[in-house]
């Protein structure tokens, strides 16, 4: 009767859909996160020269 039960538990578990989209989720959230590692540096370098040139803008007399 026990192994009747974790047989019926088992198939129902594998054959259960629920956790696809979350994973799906999961997987756009680390793709994000990549795409944001690769540009972060050159995007970093081209707000810091343009916050260089308007700050001597407004120093330069």
């Amino acid at each position: 009767m026990l192994l009747l039960k974790l047989y019926v538990h088992c198939k129902t578990f594998l054959q259960s859909k629920e956790g696809a989209s979350g994973i799906e989720y999961a997987v756009i959230a680390a793709m994000v996160a990549v795409a944001l590692a690769a540009f972060v540096t050159p995007i970093s370098t081209q707000v810091t020269n343009l916050m260089q040139t308007i700050q001597d803008a407004i120093t330069t007399p």
